[in-house]
């Protein structure tokens, strides 16, 4: 946008992006707070104030006026399925932030009207039953009247699905369909399906259900990821390490990202990481990638990061809180071939543990292998969730050289964890504070889209508050973080874990400029606020990858969303709402400012008294 004061001067090396007048955190303690930035090669070339940006800029700077707004470091989410998603995210009807069941229904019902025979109407994480005002999941019968032609599933955390009748037809569930290892088909008393499905504990029963719904092909693959992307950019995300999972094939549900990629059209820089999908060739596979690849293999836009975040199946918890902790068989052989595999060829991992128990027997693993030399060698690895590791097991990693990352899978199963473990237990799960406290990188993500919703400002509240999707106070204030402290590890942290620290997280000369403008100041707003935060100008390596309000159209334009029918078409991504006594407040504030804005014109035009002491209530005049 034009901004007076600033005359271009700069010639051969002028900035391609200004932004100024801003309240700029950079994340770098050498200079904490600037007004201003300049952007050239993808890079930011000068930190300061306006007067220091103004020599750099050109006839073609793009120059933002950010209004004062607060500037923060593009966030980086350490644990996100972001291929997976992106694959899936426009054929998904988003529960994320809708606060009633009864709009939920209403969302399906006409999302089913236009959905077309073949073809699925799937609600597919971010959302719980506690976020809703009626607290309850949708009724089987419910979902029949919603659709009853079209195959609906409705995922709920790691702990159940909901199914239509058209949707069992569609699966192959029925009388005769035994129950999966770790799951369980619901049955009524004539021995058919209900429709419902458990995980008892295992959720391979879910996934592979859902596996079996069509899925996008060809070009609609890239628009698809393009468009999640875009709403990650959203929320000021311009970075997420992919932590893999289970069906992501390597390579072919990869080419996706790594077209895009070489088309430069990604807007988010992706590390990803490889996860065996077969038990029983897991050591195989591994063999085969390390003869493919290498650890930072790619750009700064598309890396491969290492294994993970299974390396064997059977060392894998399953992290249902609804149910009691499964009881793992030995897998410490198998287990012990892949880490070493993986340390004697450099290449990092990642691995999901959700019990210290689990954790406890991992790290028996690592010490056996450091009395070889292997541990700490260099090569990055981390725990996941470790919703319960204790302290002793947080000394074992720090010594091995390890790091941690968490999610806020508790801001959705909360009050399950609460009922199970107690509320001592659930005031330190995770122990972050403890783990902060011994040195440890701790990065912080969401764990998106299956359960947890991709929106990282939820997380970062949850992090601030220790609150749960229904306000439930579960961490003590102990575990809790300051603000900063918990933006660090959704930025630096992030970057510290793919070796990225001295590029990637704080806005510096020198560093990638990845920034996002927020629509609320995240330092001072009410702490309930922060999970409503949104950007309103992302930048992406220089890229305006994100623009709203004042900013609209200054992003790079998309194709349209298809196929035509999409959820996402219609209703977009997530549902931003806030507080009806939110809104309120703030309709109140503005009918305020307004008010004394309009007695203001009149005293200057002498039509009201301006003296500084004069009552603005007429009620009080005497």
């Amino acid at each position: 946008m034009p901004v007076g004061g600033l005359v271009p001067q700069a010639t051969d090396d002028a900035a391609e992006l200004v932004v100024r007048n801003a309240s700029i955190h950079t994340g770098d303690p050498r200079r904490p707070h600037a007004e201003a930035l300049a952007v050239r090669g993808g890079v930011i070339t000068v930190v300061g104030d306006d007067k220091d940006v103004a020599p750099h800029v050109g006839p073609a700077t793009k120059v933002v006026d950010a209004l004062g707004r607060r500037v923060v470091p593009g966030l980086n989410d350490a644990h996100l399925h972001v291929i997976r998603g992106g694959l899936n995210y426009v054929l998904e009807l988003r529960w994320d932030g809708v606060r009633t069941l009864r709009q939920a229904l209403a969302m399906l019902r006409e999302q089913a009207a236009r959905t077309p025979k073949g073809q699925w109407v799937r609600v597919v994480g971010g959302w719980s039953a506690d976020q809703f005002a009626e607290r309850r999941l949708p009724t089987v019968a419910e979902l029949n009247a919603a659709a009853p032609d079209t195959p609906v599933f409705v995922l709920h955390l790691y702990q159940s699905a909901v199914l239509n009748r058209a949707a069992l037809r569609a699966a192959g569930f029925d009388k005769d369909t035994p129950d999966p290892k770790g799951g369980q088909i619901v049955r009524g008393r004539d021995g058919e399906p209900t429709g419902m499905l458990l995980a008892a504990p295992s959720a391979l029963i879910l996934y592979s259900t859902l596996a079996k719904a069509p899925v996008l092909e060809g070009e609609d693959r890239k628009v698809s990821t393009r468009h999640f992307l875009r709403e990650l950019n959203r929320f000021g995300l311009t970075s997420a390490i992919d932590a893999a999972g289970g069906f992501q094939n390597f390579p072919e549900n990869y080419s996706t990202v790594i077209e895009l990629a070489r088309a430069g059209q990604l807007s988010l820089r992706i590390a990803y990481h490889l996860f065996p999908q077969t038990a029983g060739q897991e050591i195989a596979d591994l063999t085969r990638w390390i003869e493919m690849a290498g650890p930072e293999d790619g750009d700064e836009w598309l890396r491969l990061n290492g294994a993970g975040e299974n390396l064997t199946w059977a060392a894998a918890d399953f992290e249902n809180f609804s149910q009691p902790r499964p009881e793992l068989g030995d897998y410490e052989g198998e287990f012990e071939k892949a880490v070493r595999l993986l340390m004697e060829n450099g290449w990092g991992f990642r691995l999901h543990a959700t019990y210290d128990e689990t954790i406890r027997r991992d790290l028996a693993v690592f010490e056996k292998l450091a009395a070889e030399g292997l541990f700490p060698a260099g090569n990055r690895w981390l725990f996941d969730h470790a919703e319960t590791v204790s302290a002793q097991s947080l000394d074992r990693v720090a010594a091995l050289g390890g790091a941690m990352s968490v999610q806020n899978r508790l801001y959705f199963q909360g009050e399950a964890f609460l009922r199970r473990y107690g509320p001592g237990a659930a005031a330190d799960a995770p122990p972050i504070r403890a783990m902060l406290d011994r040195g440890l990188t701790v990065a912080a993500g969401t764990d998106a889209t299956r359960v947890s919703t991709y929106n990282p400002w939820v997380a970062l509240h949850w992090l601030v508050s220790g609150r749960d999707i229904g306000d439930l106070v579960l961490r003590s204030p102990g575990n809790r973080v300051d603000r900063e402290t918990a933006l660090r590890m959704f930025t630096v942290a992030g970057a510290e874990l793919t070796g990225e620290e001295q590029v990637k997280g704080v806005l510096r000369t020198g560093c990638y400029a990845d920034l996002a403008v927020l629509s609320d100041d995240y330092f001072t707003v009410p702490e309930p606020e922060i999970a409503h935060i949104e950007s309103l100008l992302t930048v992406t390596g220089g890229r305006i990858v994100y623009a709203a309000r004042e900013y609209e159209g200054l992003d790079e334009e998309l194709p349209p969303v298809t196929p035509a029918w999409s959820p996402v078409a219609h209703f977009g991504g997530y549902q931003a709402s806030r507080p009806a006594g939110v809104r309120q407040a703030e309709a109140l504030g503005e009918a305020v400012a307004e008010s004394e804005q309009h007695r203001a014109w009149r005293a200057r035009r002498g039509l009201a008294p301006s003296a500084a002491d004069t009552p603005f209530d007429p009620c009080f005049v005497l």
